[in-house]
């Protein structure tokens, strides 16, 4: 989400083609993210959407309404930041349409690497729109709920619901990391991982779970807590853990790791974290992640991570760690293992 995208999404009303909501009209709000700003006269009741922890606790912060997940209905408009995952928008727009009143207002907007032009194309073959314009290099148009929106909110809901598992065992969806395969990186660490691990574990940056469902099946742990910033991924990973009989002691924390505290010390660590923040890469990201494992850790305990090869990792590894060694480096990436 850009600032240019935000004054896409409000230009049909600053431009009079539609009219603000009245205040206290309720709004459902998907894709705002930290920084969002709304108009000192679009004075509608908003409810945020925002899964992804670091961007709803600044929210939260700043006074918003904010959910990761949509809850109830009847709401009299929505209005959605699309994001660069066709799916996810695609689920964003029925779950707006689904829950707002007959006759609800929908506004969605993007830049032109979002997928809002597209998502248009594709709807409008399908549902009455009430118009679009461009600003910004952008585009915003609208709807209203109607039978033909239901339509097409239904088919949505029914194809994401009924989509084919990851590896034939792993649920997941767009919008997650890696919602298609399984990762080459979290693959390339999970086949390094030592036989005869043991002790109480945790996963940070889960994800959907498939590290964790690899330490369940491979070795004999009291305790998995994984760690996920992610709300729909930690989800994910709940209802995939909860297939493998061998995953029992298994707890789940929506958590920033890098903002919030990890109470618990933990024997073993293992983690693919991410290297982006929005679209730069941001090597501090992991850098801060690599702090907040070593500080989890107990004496001695292990931290077995997996990075791209480019990344500036080691120097860091080496003064947060006693010893730390590279255990695999092929297909572009590294394994390390890291004794506290």
């Amino acid at each position: 989400m850009s600032r240019e995208s935000v004054q896409t999404l409000f230009h049909p009303f600053a431009s009079g083609e539609l009219d603000a909501p009245a205040a206290g009209k309720t709004c459902l709000v998907f894709g705002a993210e930290r920084d969002f700003q709304v108009p000192q006269y679009f004075d509608a009741k908003l409810t945020l959407v925002q899964g992804f922890r670091p961007d709803f606790l600044v929210l939260e912060r700043r006074g918003f309404s904010v959910a990761p997940v949509p809850d109830g209905g009847n709401y009299e408009s929505a209005i959605i930041l699309a994001g660069k995952h066709r799916g996810q928008n695609e689920r964003w727009l029925a779950e707006s349409i689904l829950r707002l009143v007959p006759g609800g207002l929908i506004v969605v907007a993007g830049g032109k690497d979002e997928g809002a032009a597209s998502l248009r194309k594709r709807l409008e073959k399908e549902v009455p729109l009430g118009g679009h314009l461009s600003k910004n290099h952008g585009v915003v148009f609208w709807l209203y709920r109607s039978a033909q929106a239901d339509a097409y909110a239904d088919s949505i809901v029914r194809q994401q619901d009924n989509a084919l598992l990851v590896d034939g065992k792993f649920e997941t969806a767009p919008g997650m990391f890696s919602h298609d395969r399984i990762d080459v990186g979290s693959r390339l660490l999970a086949d390094r991982l030592p036989a005869g691990l043991h002790g109480v574990t945790a996963d940070f940056c889960a994800g959907w779970g498939y590290l964790s469902a690899v330490l369940a099946e491979s070795s004999k742990f009291s305790r998995i807590d994984l760690y996920e910033a992610d709300y729909a991924s930690v989800e994910a990973a709940r209802r995939n853990m909860a297939r493998l009989a061998s995953a029992q002691g298994t707890n789940f924390h929506w958590c920033d790791l890098t903002a919030e505290r990890v109470e618990r010390i933990y024997d073993l660590i293992v983690m693919n974290p991410p290297f982006h923040a929005g679209r730069a890469a941001d090597p501090a990201l992991g850098q801060a992640l690599i702090r907040a494992a070593a500080s989890a850790l107990k004496p001695r305990g292990k931290l077995f991570m997996v990075a791209n090869r480019g990344l500036p990792y080691e120097a860091i590894l080496k003064t947060q760690f006693h010893a730390c060694e590279t255990i695999a480096d092929e297909k572009g990436f590294r394994v390390y293992a890291a004794t506290r």
